[in-house]
């Protein structure tokens, strides 16, 4: 079973690339809790848009619907959009840890 991923982007360019990288880190991360998650939106935003760079100003929020649960999310900040969806993924892998481990 394959992970539902709705991904949203705001103030950047979408590409098929990055949606690509986002479905591989979700799946890394997160597929072994597939059955048990109902979808995962992940926005992708870039504050200054894609014309300029600046400190930290890509940012990735995931947020995971498990069936019969609150919905948990993770997010990171950083110079690459790439970046900052690996390691938002790492996250939410932590939090879902933690999460079914308590369930």
């Amino acid at each position: 079973m394959s992970l539902h991923i709705e991904i949203g982007y705001r103030g950047t360019d979408r590409s098929d690339a990055l949606d690509e990288h986002v479905g591989q880190e979700l799946d890394s991360a997160i597929g072994r809790f597939a059955p048990r998650i109902t979808r995962v939106e992940v926005h992708l935003s870039d504050d200054n848009g894609p014309q300029k760079e600046g400190p930290r100003d890509k940012r990735c929020l995931m947020e995971a619907r498990p069936a019969s649960m609150d919905p948990v999310v993770a997010e990171h900040e950083g110079d690459d959009l790439y970046d900052v969806v690996r390691e938002a993924a790492r996250k939410l892998e932590r939090v879902l840890d933690r999460r079914f481990k308590t369930s």
